[in-house]
């Protein structure tokens, strides 16, 4: 374990409890972060492959 290692669990545990700087995120938090950063990601793909599934359609319709 290197001595910055050990600083960054110390701070991060800090925060955790509410003793970090105003502003800081707790560990639940970057997780939550995370997970909706996915989350945009996943729907973003879906709303892209839906739009071209409805120009698919939309340009079969006028044939």
């Amino acid at each position: 374990m290197s001595p910055e290692g050990l600083r960054g669990w110390v701070k991060q545990a800090k925060v955790d409890r509410g003793e970090g700087p105003a502003g800081t995120l707790t560990s639940a938090e970057r997780e939550e972060l995370a997970q909706l950063r996915r989350k945009v990601r996943e729907l973003d793909k879906t709303v892209d492959i839906l739009g071209k599934a409805t120009a698919f359609f939309a340009q079969d319709k006028m044939r």
